[in-house]
Protein backbone atom coordinates (compact mmCIF):
# COMPACT_ATOMS: atom_id res chain seq x y z
CA UNK A 1 0.00 0.00 0.00
CA UNK A 2 2.86 2.44 0.74
CA UNK A 3 4.09 2.10 -2.85
CA UNK A 4 0.63 3.04 -4.14
CA UNK A 5 0.44 6.04 -1.85
CA UNK A 6 3.91 7.08 -2.98
CA UNK A 7 2.74 6.90 -6.61
CA UNK A 8 -0.27 9.04 -5.77
CA UNK A 9 1.90 11.55 -3.93
CA UNK A 10 4.27 11.82 -6.91
CA UNK A 11 1.32 12.35 -9.26
CA UNK A 12 -0.03 15.15 -7.09
CA UNK A 13 3.40 16.78 -6.90
CA UNK A 14 3.75 16.62 -10.71
CA UNK A 15 0.32 18.17 -11.10
CA UNK A 16 1.15 20.93 -8.66
CA UNK A 17 4.46 21.61 -10.44
CA UNK A 18 2.80 21.65 -13.85
CA UNK A 19 0.11 24.01 -12.65
CA UNK A 20 2.60 26.44 -11.09
CA UNK A 21 4.88 26.57 -14.13
CA UNK A 22 2.53 26.06 -17.01
CA UNK A 23 -0.94 26.95 -15.74
CA UNK A 24 -2.30 23.55 -16.80
CA UNK A 25 -5.78 23.33 -15.24
CA UNK A 26 -6.16 19.74 -16.38
CA UNK A 27 -3.22 18.86 -14.13
CA UNK A 28 -5.14 20.20 -11.14
CA UNK A 29 -8.09 17.95 -11.94
CA UNK A 30 -5.80 15.00 -12.42
CA UNK A 31 -4.30 15.67 -8.99
CA UNK A 32 -7.78 15.55 -7.48
CA UNK A 33 -8.48 12.37 -9.41
CA UNK A 34 -5.23 10.80 -8.17
CA UNK A 35 -6.09 11.75 -4.59
CA UNK A 36 -9.55 10.19 -4.96
CA UNK A 37 -8.07 7.01 -6.41
CA UNK A 38 -5.45 6.88 -3.66
CA UNK A 39 -8.19 7.08 -1.00
CA UNK A 40 -10.17 4.35 -2.76
CA UNK A 41 -6.99 2.27 -3.01
CA UNK A 42 -6.42 2.58 0.74
CA UNK A 43 -10.00 1.41 1.38
CA UNK A 44 -9.57 -1.51 -1.04
CA UNK A 45 -6.40 -2.52 0.79
CA UNK A 46 -8.28 -2.42 4.12
CA UNK A 47 -11.05 -4.57 2.61
CA UNK A 48 -8.50 -7.02 1.25
CA UNK A 49 -6.78 -7.35 4.65
CA UNK A 50 -10.14 -7.79 6.40
CA UNK A 51 -11.14 -10.54 3.96
CA UNK A 52 -7.75 -12.20 4.42
CA UNK A 53 -8.16 -12.16 8.21
CA UNK A 54 -11.66 -13.59 7.92
CA UNK A 55 -10.38 -16.33 5.61
CA UNK A 56 -7.59 -17.29 8.01
CA UNK A 57 -9.87 -17.32 11.06
CA UNK A 58 -12.50 -19.48 9.36
CA UNK A 59 -9.89 -21.79 7.84
CA UNK A 60 -8.29 -22.34 11.24
CA UNK A 61 -11.69 -23.00 12.83
CA UNK A 62 -12.57 -25.45 10.05
CA UNK A 63 -9.26 -27.27 10.53
CA UNK A 64 -9.82 -27.43 14.28
CA UNK A 65 -13.32 -28.84 13.78
CA UNK A 66 -12.06 -31.57 11.44
CA UNK A 67 -9.19 -32.42 13.82
CA UNK A 68 -11.62 -32.65 16.73
CA UNK A 69 -13.89 -34.84 14.59
CA UNK A 70 -11.00 -37.17 13.80
CA UNK A 71 -10.03 -37.41 17.47
CA UNK A 72 -13.60 -38.31 18.40
CA UNK A 73 -13.70 -40.84 15.57
CA UNK A 74 -10.59 -42.54 16.98
CA UNK A 75 -12.23 -42.70 20.40
CA UNK A 76 -15.39 -44.21 18.84
CA UNK A 77 -13.32 -46.87 17.09
CA UNK A 78 -11.45 -47.63 20.33
CA UNK A 79 -14.75 -47.97 22.20
CA UNK A 80 -16.15 -50.25 19.48
CA UNK A 81 -13.06 -52.44 19.80
CA UNK A 82 -13.45 -52.42 23.58
CA UNK A 83 -17.06 -53.57 23.25
CA UNK A 84 -16.01 -56.33 20.82
CA UNK A 85 -13.34 -57.56 23.22
CA UNK A 86 -15.68 -57.42 26.22
CA UNK A 87 -18.37 -59.32 24.35
CA UNK A 88 -15.89 -62.06 23.44
CA UNK A 89 -14.88 -62.69 27.06
CA UNK A 90 -16.00 -65.98 28.60
CA UNK A 91 -17.82 -64.09 31.36
CA UNK A 92 -19.48 -61.56 28.97
CA UNK A 93 -22.86 -62.18 30.60
CA UNK A 94 -21.67 -61.08 34.05
CA UNK A 95 -23.20 -57.84 35.37
CA UNK A 96 -19.78 -56.14 35.64
CA UNK A 97 -18.89 -56.80 31.98
CA UNK A 98 -22.41 -55.92 30.81
CA UNK A 99 -22.15 -52.64 32.73
CA UNK A 100 -18.84 -51.79 31.02
CA UNK A 101 -20.32 -52.65 27.61
CA UNK A 102 -23.34 -50.46 28.29
CA UNK A 103 -21.13 -47.55 29.44
CA UNK A 104 -18.87 -47.88 26.36
CA UNK A 105 -21.87 -47.86 24.00
CA UNK A 106 -23.36 -44.85 25.78
CA UNK A 107 -20.08 -42.94 25.49
CA UNK A 108 -19.82 -43.95 21.83
CA UNK A 109 -23.33 -42.64 21.15
CA UNK A 110 -22.54 -39.28 22.81
CA UNK A 111 -19.31 -38.97 20.85
CA UNK A 112 -21.21 -39.51 17.59
CA UNK A 113 -24.13 -37.18 18.35
CA UNK A 114 -24.23 -34.69 21.24
CA UNK A 115 -26.87 -32.03 20.54
CA UNK A 116 -26.87 -30.91 24.19
CA UNK A 117 -23.26 -29.69 24.07
CA UNK A 118 -23.14 -29.32 20.28
CA UNK A 119 -19.80 -31.08 19.90
CA UNK A 120 -20.64 -34.57 18.71
CA UNK A 121 -19.17 -35.83 15.46
CA UNK A 122 -22.40 -34.99 13.67
CA UNK A 123 -22.37 -31.41 14.97
CA UNK A 124 -18.66 -30.98 14.24
CA UNK A 125 -19.18 -31.84 10.58
CA UNK A 126 -21.93 -29.23 10.31
CA UNK A 127 -19.80 -26.58 12.02
CA UNK A 128 -16.77 -27.42 9.86
CA UNK A 129 -18.90 -27.07 6.71
CA UNK A 130 -20.08 -23.62 7.84
CA UNK A 131 -16.49 -22.49 8.48
CA UNK A 132 -15.41 -23.93 5.12
CA UNK A 133 -18.12 -21.98 3.30
CA UNK A 134 -17.22 -18.75 5.13
CA UNK A 135 -13.52 -19.25 4.38
CA UNK A 136 -14.29 -19.74 0.68
CA UNK A 137 -16.40 -16.59 0.60
CA UNK A 138 -13.69 -14.58 2.37
CA UNK A 139 -11.03 -15.85 -0.05
CA UNK A 140 -13.21 -14.84 -2.98
CA UNK A 141 -13.65 -11.34 -1.50
CA UNK A 142 -9.89 -11.06 -0.91
CA UNK A 143 -9.24 -11.76 -4.59
CA UNK A 144 -11.88 -9.26 -5.66
CA UNK A 145 -10.41 -6.52 -3.46
CA UNK A 146 -6.94 -7.34 -4.84
CA UNK A 147 -8.31 -6.83 -8.35
CA UNK A 148 -9.84 -3.50 -7.35
CA UNK A 149 -6.53 -2.41 -5.79
CA UNK A 150 -4.62 -3.40 -8.92
CA UNK A 151 -6.98 -1.48 -11.19
CA UNK A 152 -6.72 1.59 -8.97
CA UNK A 153 -2.92 1.39 -9.07
CA UNK A 154 -3.07 1.31 -12.86
CA UNK A 155 -5.46 4.28 -12.88
CA UNK A 156 -3.12 6.26 -10.61
CA UNK A 157 -0.18 5.42 -12.84
CA UNK A 158 -2.01 6.46 -16.01
CA UNK A 159 -3.21 9.68 -14.39
CA UNK A 160 0.33 10.49 -13.29
CA UNK A 161 1.71 9.82 -16.77
CA UNK A 162 -1.02 11.98 -18.31
CA UNK A 163 0.28 14.97 -16.37
CA UNK A 164 3.76 14.59 -17.81
CA UNK A 165 2.67 13.74 -21.35
CA UNK A 166 -0.41 16.00 -21.39
CA UNK A 167 -2.31 13.29 -23.22
CA UNK A 168 -6.04 13.63 -22.69
CA UNK A 169 -6.59 9.99 -23.69
CA UNK A 170 -4.52 8.85 -20.72
CA UNK A 171 -6.55 11.08 -18.37
CA UNK A 172 -9.79 9.65 -19.71
CA UNK A 173 -8.43 6.12 -19.55
CA UNK A 174 -7.32 6.63 -15.96
CA UNK A 175 -10.70 8.07 -15.09
CA UNK A 176 -12.61 5.19 -16.67
CA UNK A 177 -10.43 2.48 -15.12
CA UNK A 178 -10.55 4.16 -11.71
CA UNK A 179 -14.31 4.69 -11.85
CA UNK A 180 -14.88 1.08 -12.88
CA UNK A 181 -12.62 -0.12 -10.06
CA UNK A 182 -14.43 2.02 -7.51
CA UNK A 183 -17.80 0.81 -8.80
CA UNK A 184 -16.73 -2.82 -8.60
CA UNK A 185 -15.27 -2.19 -5.14
CA UNK A 186 -18.65 -0.91 -3.99
CA UNK A 187 -20.28 -4.05 -5.35
CA UNK A 188 -17.77 -6.16 -3.41
CA UNK A 189 -18.41 -4.22 -0.20
CA UNK A 190 -22.18 -4.62 -0.52
CA UNK A 191 -21.83 -8.31 -1.34
CA UNK A 192 -23.33 -7.97 -4.81
CA UNK A 193 -20.17 -9.10 -6.60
Amino acid sequence: MSESIEQAREGIERAHHAHEHEGDTAARWVAVLVALFAAALALADVGEKDAQTSFLMNHISMTDDYAYYQAKNLRVMALANTVAVLESLPDAASPAVLGRIKAARATEAVLKDDPARGNGMKQLLVTAAVHEKRAGHALHREHEFAGVAGALQIAILLASISIVTRMAALRWGAGLIGAAAIGFGLLVVTGMA
